[in-house]
């Protein structure tokens, strides 16, 4: 019986000490997690980072700057502890990179830095092999051999940068320039305008929307230019989305504006280096749209047009054409200012090409400015004559004289500033005296 309870005894006295171990553990997690709270209490709250635009810092929008790609450290460590415990990790791994380094004979020899080192009393548990030293020299502080100078060839016409005297003065070249290519671009160009052509006519397929609706819609999308000072190919790329899209698909008049907004919305992100957000085109509208509204049919119009979205434009031709007839800052403005006024009315000109409308705005603003024409190199580079495109100059000139009667005048008001030369404020001649 002795035995029976002795056994009976140790069956029950045998869970004690686990029971004892595991509150000690839970004792121990309470006071952790009470000092946590009281360290906690004393760090001041930080105040809320303002997200980071575009890949400035590596996409990394939603986290702070503390928290991207840093470990944290226990608080427990100081900074000899952290960097002997970092090189005691490395051990004998010694991960290195080849680094390429010109000899002084000219040769390239490949050295080995290694990123292991031992644990000192620095701050940086690593240190640079001297052939990293050297390449973060500035360049001013590296050794040329003088043979190697001898040989060098110190010409730098070819280069992009090279400055040509003119008459005492030193000109930079334009190195937007290309003038070996601009007849393979304008070729492309070419090629390209007719694959993302809009349709003509489609507005007679329209049910609910009319040309003077579209009228309108353009001539706020130039006020929205405007005011976020969005470059003027934003401008003509949006409204050809917008053409492409209601090529396409029907769409009610209470949306049409909410097509524009998304149109507008995909172009400055495709030309823009800083495009605006969503929520300002939502505010530009008085917030007749939702943000979630503006981003369904922003991608509805990129499903319709396949996501092709690098359209030549008015504004690409006339580049080109300036490229191979230079003119004055007046014609050049009074040639944008023709090709703008061209994308508020579809009737006529969507029948026309970009490079046909663009050709006819230059020669009748070349015609007004200077009373010249279309010249010779322009003939070879563009294909086009005078002859051929007379129907497109003559719908533009047409344009031009009716332009201070029409009902939407958001063009004739950019381009009354110094900045385009107010040339919309100049009064266009009745007949154009072209040979």
């Amino acid at each position: 019986m002795s035995g029976s309870n002795q056994g009976q005894g140790s069956a029950v006295d045998v869970p004690l000490p686990e029971y004892q171990n595991q509150e000690n553990m839970l004792s121990r997690l309470r006071g952790a997690m009470k000092n946590r709270a009281d360290n906690q209490e004393n760090i001041a709250p930080k105040a809320p980072q303002r997200t980071v635009l575009g890949a400035l810092q590596n996409n990394q929008r939603s986290k702070p700057q503390t928290q991207r790609g840093a470990k944290q450290v226990p608080s427990c460590k100081n900074e000899n502890e952290v960097s002997k415990s970092y090189a005691e990790k490395l051990g004998n791994k010694q991960p290195a990179f080849q680094i390429h380094v010109d000899e002084p004979d000219g040769s390239c020899a490949k050295k080995q830095v290694s990123l292991a080192t031992k644990a000192s009393t620095e701050i940086s548990p690593l240190k640079l092999n001297p052939a990293v030293t050297r390449l973060r020299q500035p360049l001013a502080c590296l050794d040329i051999p003088t043979t190697c100078v001898s040989n060098m060839d110190v010409s730098f016409g070819d280069s992009p940068m090279d400055m040509s005297v003119v008459e005492g003065e030193e000109r930079p070249v334009d190195v937007n320039a290309a003038t070996e290519y601009i007849s393979e671009i304008h070729t492309y160009l070419r090629e390209m305008e007719v694959k993302s052509r809009p349709k003509a006519g489609y507005m007679k397929k329209q049910p609910d929307i009319t040309n003077s609706m579209r009228a309108i819609l353009v001539d706020w999308l130039v006020e929205v230019g405007e005011e976020y000072k969005l470059q003027n190919e934003t401008l003509y790329l949006a409204v050809n989305y917008i053409d492409r899209f209601l090529s396409s698909m029907s769409v009610l008049r209470g949306k049409l504006q909410l097509v524009g907004t998304a149109a507008m919305l995909l172009a400055a992100k495709f030309e823009e280096i800083y495009p605006p957000e969503v929520a300002e085109f939502v505010y530009i509208t008085d917030d007749t749209y939702t943000k979630k509204q503006v981003l369904r049919m922003e991608h509805l119009v990129l499903k319709v047009l396949s996501f092709d979205l690098a359209s030549p434009t008015i504004n690409q031709f006339l580049t080109q054409y300036f490229l191979t007839q230079p003119v004055s800052n007046k014609v050049e403005s009074l040639s944008m200012f023709l090709g703008e006024l061209s994308l508020v009315d579809s009737d006529p000109f969507l029948k026309y090409l970009p490079s046909q409308t663009a050709a006819a705005a230059f020669i009748v603003a070349n015609n007004v400015i200077t009373g010249g024409s279309w010249s010779k190199s322009l003939v070879e580079v563009t294909g086009y004559t005078l002859e051929d495109l007379m129907p497109c100059i003559e719908d533009l000139h047409q344009l031009y004289l009716n332009a201070t009667s029409h009902a939407q005048q958001s063009v004739r008001e950019k381009y009354k500033g110094a900045k385009y030369q107010e040339v919309s404020l100049l009064t266009p001649p009745e007949r154009l005296s072209l040979s």
